[in-house]
């Protein structure tokens, strides 16, 4: 099991094109930690921004009616890719991996694969 830290690490080495990381909290906003970012992408922002639409897809399913999980959501900016995955296992509730991907360099299935692999390692 990877703790918060080790996980972020591995997200910045081996995703490619990853420029920043972090894991939030999406019922408070806050940021457990991150990794990366620039100074164009201050990450607790982006993780307090990001929570807003975690929420709103939540309470948009539950007026639907809809039942299913949220693996993740995909934003597509016109040179990044921002992915959210919300987290599934045990004591991670209300949780989510952020990750921001440089569109040129990063491959989205990949990307996806190798988040996946370190949502199940991670132990919070």
């Amino acid at each position: 099991m990877a703790t918060t830290e080790a996980a972020l690490k591995e997200a910045m080495t081996t995703i490619e094109g990853t420029i920043g990381v972090a894991l939030v909290d999406y019922t408070s906003g806050m940021a457990l930690g991150t990794a990366g970012g620039t100074k164009e992408l201050d990450l607790t922002v982006a993780a307090a921004g990001n929570t807003d639409v975690v929420r709103a897809k939540v309470r948009t399913m539950e007026h639907l009616g809809l039942s299913d999980e949220i693996e993740d959501i995909l934003i597509t900016l016109g040179s990044q890719y921002h992915l959210i995955r919300l987290l599934k296992g045990r004591g991670t509730s209300g949780l989510f991996l952020y990750l921001a991907l440089d569109k040129g360099r990063a491959n989205l299935a990949m990307a996806r694969h190798q988040l996946r692999k370190i949502e199940n390692e991670l132990e919070v």
